[in-house]
């Protein structure tokens, strides 16, 4: 499952963007991946590993409530339930 969400550009910069990503691993476990930053400049990527889907899909639907609160926008999504 991915996300991908930006901000409104103020001026001339470029827009923040925030990418989330829940993988399923070889260990039977599930990761999810938050990839922040500036579109064509350096960014930042996080991982965090889970037993079980359920935790996983929780704090992938928290890491998506709270960029929403910040203002990001849903510009791109892929995988179960994605809108068409």
């Amino acid at each position: 499952m991915r996300l991908l969400l930006q901000q409104r550009p103020d001026g001339p910069e470029a827009p923040r963007f925030v990418q989330l990503q829940l993988e399923a691993d070889l260990f039977g476990g599930w990761c999810l991946v938050r990839e922040t930053g500036q579109t064509g400049k350096r960014s930042t990527l996080k991982r965090e590993q889970f037993t079980d889907h359920a935790s996983a899909l929780a704090a992938f639907e928290r890491a998506r409530d709270q960029s929403l609160k910040k203002g990001f926008q849903l510009v791109f999504a892929q995988g179960v339930d994605a809108p068409n």
